[in-house]
């Protein structure tokens, strides 16, 4: 009796935990930023929330570690850097492969490896086409022989640019005319071997393309003017996309393809769309969207497989593709949520489970000194401030942004601030020739916070070297006098 009652306990409890969250959704976490939480406190983040998959953007042994016995399914990554070695010889993949998976897979619930990361993109003017095929097949091939394959997939998680519509509609969707044979020998491989077709799609870079983009497409908001095609008819950019996506499959050939989104989101900062009011409107009529139990138009069977991008702000991105790209996480840098998000799908207006246990640095912040301003030149403070946002994160200072209606003063000790927090409030790093100075009181005002960094150890903290495209736009925005 005793043991039945146990045995009930037991399915009880699984049952709640089956429950806590919507089963096919993930999160990307990356970790291109100045001062990193503790993995086992993302983790448990993860796990207070009821994410139970986690895609991430390396093979990093402490995270794995802070992964190990949780149930919390897990797409590790080879960055783009690497698809060359992984190419030029098997014995590489497998290298690779038994120095990073196989202390893990027996603790870590492993499921895929992502061979670079979108690879394809335009911008990088075709560096990793050549090596991205080869690596791949070199990968799955070292899993295949740990005796991994059956468990572990290798795939390329690539950008929707890989494919395109002339007419804007799904049916006439295809694979871009420049890497279509390489498309059909990727796809061919993947289906061949049981992986799935990994795909990006931000609905937010339709919008901030073209500010005529209809923006009820991109929130799931029904009023706008549907889109048809054939006999389907489409109101939202996700469905349209995901379907461009399938058609492109259809005419090489392939049907009936497994498909994961590797990313979608909204950011919440560094452009006139990207505010945490969209981002929460976005994610509110996504997760309606997934809970709805339909497919898309061409594949009414269809069941999203999702990894929403991303899980914490990250203030070392690369910015060259807009100032917001340092501003997608659902949490702040420090895992405080910024909107309301009901992660287990059942559509109620609560809060995330923010961080646990974070340490922060003392409060303390770095400001423009204005007792001096009028001893002081604009060009000296120009170039003060170029030295701070160079070196530091201004992307909530550009036009649009949380913190662009303050005033020029207020501007100038944001920028210096951010400066001396990432550099873990040395009193050096707030000087600037004489024009700041510390303060005990919060600086914040309004929607702008100045905020304070996580102390986690220097273990923890990444080396400087993303900034210097931003400096030279500030000047033109904050002339003082």
């Amino acid at each position: 009796m005793a043991r039945a009652a146990l045995v009930l306990c037991y399915s009880w409890s699984m049952l709640v935990v089956l429950a806590n969250g919507y089963p096919n959704l993930g999160v990307n976490w990356g970790n291109i930023a100045t001062h990193l939480l503790p993995p086992k406190t993302v983790v448990q983040l993860l796990k207070d929330n009821g994410i139970r998959k986690v895609k991430i953007f390396d093979s990093d042994p402490k995270t794995l570690l802070a992964l190990e016995g949780t149930g919390i399914e897990v797409m590790v990554a080879i960055p783009n850097l690497l698809l060359e070695y992984m190419a030029d010889s098997p014995v590489n993949a497998e290298d690779w492969v038994s120095e990073n998976l196989l202390d893990f897979v027996d603790k870590v619930k492993i499921r895929h490896v992502a061979v670079g990361n979108e690879p394809f993109l335009k911008t990088y003017n075709g560096s990793f086409v050549k090596h991205t095929f080869p690596a791949l097949r070199n990968v799955q091939k070292a899993l295949d022989k740990a005796n991994l394959g059956k468990q572990i997939k290798a795939t390329v998680p690539l950008n929707a640019d890989v494919y395109q519509s002339s007419s804007s509609k799904p049916s006439d969707g295809q694979f871009r005319p420049d890497i279509k044979d390489l498309m059909i020998q990727i796809v061919k491989f993947l289906k061949e071997n049981g992986s799935p077709f990994v795909v990006n799609i931000y609905p937010f870079l339709s919008l901030y393309e073209n500010d005529n983009f209809p923006i009820e497409f991109a929130f799931f908001e029904d009023g706008g003017k549907p889109v048809d095609d054939k006999n389907y008819h489409y109101t939202n950019v996700l469905d349209a996309n995901y379907d461009t996506l399938l058609w492109s499959l259809k005419k090489i050939g392939v049907d009936d393809m497994k498909v994961i989104i590797g990313e979608i989101g909204w950011p919440t900062d560094g452009n006139k769309h990207a505010t945490i009011e969209n981002a929460h409107r976005f994610y509110k009529g996504l997760f309606k969207r997934l809970n709805d139990n339909k497919g898309t138009p061409l594949r009414s069977s269809a069941k999203f497989d999702v990894f929403l991008f991303g899980l914490l702000d990250e203030d070392q991105k690369s910015i060259e593709p807009g100032y917001f790209e340092r501003h997608w996480g659902i949490f702040r840098f420090d895992g405080k949520p910024k909107f309301s998000l009901d992660f287990t799908g059942k559509g109620q207006n609560k809060m995330p489970i923010a961080a646990k246990n974070v340490s922060y640095m003392e409060q303390k912040w770095c400001v423009f000194d204005t007792s001096i301003v009028n001893n002081t030149g604009s060009w000296t403070v120009q170039k003060q401030l170029e030295v701070a946002c160079r070196d530091g994160d201004c992307s909530s200072l550009t036009p649009g942004s949380s913190c662009s209606g303050m005033s020029n003063i207020s501007h100038v000790s944001y920028a210096f601030n951010m400066y001396y927090q990432m550099r873990n409030q040395k009193k050096s790093a707030c000087d600037f020739e004489g024009l700041a100075m510390i303060v005990d009181k919060n600086a914040s005002q309004g929607r702008c916070l100045f905020p304070i960094m996580i102390d986690v150890g220097a273990g923890e903290r990444l080396n400087f070297g993303f900034g210097g495209i931003i400096a030279t736009i500030f000047i033109m925005f904050f002339m003082l006098m």
